[in-house]
């Protein structure tokens, strides 16, 4: 049931969400499953919600990783839903996967690997044929050549302290880098003022960034021509941040040594100078616990008391409980809406404890605690404002 004050809810489940995270949903108040009609909420990882039927009985989706290409984030903001990640969670599995990558092009690692698998174990002088094959796979060593990093986020900043520790120049550049990345970001990387300026600079280039209309198609043929001869492109943020075509031409041309993706395609495959990787960013043990435990925990809060933490599509809102009767509210960014609001709640003879109202875009959330309870017609008056998106009653939400 949706009803916040029974405190029970139910939660669809997509995917295999770790174990870990399902159980940060107390089976007191939450039941979770594949098969069901009417959630409050959908748990998802990769699946593709976009032609999915999604119940209008639905108040909010958590995605157990960072991305939500999977997700119709546009069409949930028109109904008032937010949509959760997990920022960060698993920023270190994706970190290891791009040094991983960077030793794998510098050392020649695959197509070293393909050599070894093809010998016949049998033949009576394999120790000679090692040992004249392994020149063709003589490679370099990183420390002392300059990594670019375009994209200082939580992965960004992770790969810039582990190049340094391994003896790397370190150049990063970001133009929307957080306070807290910054603060983060060791000292000795070097901040370039542009895209071009760390690829024009840089031995390898890791990209980091989310894909949307800015970022899609950002390394072009235009910008793999300013390259160093010999450099490795990593990709392991999103598949449309690299034109495919683009890169062909440049490892053809020798411009790239290597492209190392995380994301296969038809084109790419099997192109002796590409590294693809089958989606393992966060495929570890680790990472899949962080994120379902993240966004598990952040679902909850949300639909016990209203919350807001790592919305991609709401801005950030979290007020301590100081009433057992709590209203939230989602709405349009538009002018007198709070007005409208604390109105209502006047007329109701209502008393305002608390409120916080927070924007982002055309997007706004307002989290309301009176001193008494709120009757149905309240809420109904609340819905009918011209501009609300979803009204929520959440009473004597506390465990």
């Amino acid at each position: 049931m949706s009803d916040a004050a029974g405190r029970s809810f139910d939660v669809l489940v997509l995917n295999q969400i770790s174990e870990r995270g399902l159980q940060r949903l107390p089976a007191s108040r939450y039941r979770t499953g594949k098969d069901i009609p009417a959630p409050d909420a959908v748990l998802v990882r990769s699946a593709d919600m976009h032609a999915m039927a999604i119940p209008d009985s639905v108040q909010a989706i958590a995605r157990a990783g960072a991305g939500t290409n999977n997700i119709p984030v546009a069409a949930m903001s028109t109904r008032g839903v937010p949509v959760f990640t997990a920022p960060g969670g698993n920023a270190n599995a994706v970190k290891e996967l791009v040094l991983t990558g960077m030793l794998m092009a510098a050392r020649n690692i695959a197509p070293a690997l393909q050599f070894v698998g093809a010998l016949d174990p049998g033949m009576p002088d394999m120790d000679k044929a090692v040992e004249e094959g392994k020149k063709n796979f003589a490679g370099f060593e990183i420390a002392g050549h300059t990594l670019g990093i375009v994209g200082l986020g939580r992965v960004g900043c992770l790969v810039a302290d582990a190049a340094i520790k391994l003896g790397m120049n370190v150049l990063g550049y970001d133009p929307d880098i957080t306070v807290d990345a910054a603060w983060s970001l060791p000292a000795q990387v070097k901040k370039a003022a542009s895209v071009a300026e760390v690829l024009k600079s840089s031995d390898f280039v890791t990209l980091h960034v989310p894909l949307v209309a800015a970022t899609r198609d950002l390394v072009d043929a235009d910008k793999l021509r300013l390259m160093r001869s010999g450099a490795v492109l990593l990709n392991f943020s999103r598949e449309g941040v690299v034109n495919d075509d683009a890169v062909l031409a440049a490892l053809a041309a020798k411009q790239l040594r290597a492209y190392v993706c995380d994301f296969p395609s038809a084109a790419l495959n099997h192109h002796a100078g590409v590294i693809a990787l089958p989606h393992l960013g966060a495929s570890t043990r680790e990472a899949e616990d962080n994120c379902a435990v993240m966004v598990a925990e952040q679902l909850r809060d949300y639909l016990e008391h209203g919350n807001v933490v790592n919305a991609v599509n709401f801005p950030a809102v979290s007020l301590a409980r100081e009433s057992a009767w709590r209203v939230a509210i989602a709405n349009a960014n538009v002018p007198n809406m709070l007005g409208q609001i604390s109105t209502a709640m006047a007329q109701a003879g209502l008393n305002i404890h608390t409120m916080v109202n927070k924007s982002r875009g055309d997007m706004a959330y307002t989290l309301v605690d009176v001193d008494s309870p709120v009757s149905e017609a309240v809420l109904a008056h609340l819905r009918a404002i011209t501009g609300v998106l979803a009204v929520r009653y959440l009473p004597d939400a506390a465990p």
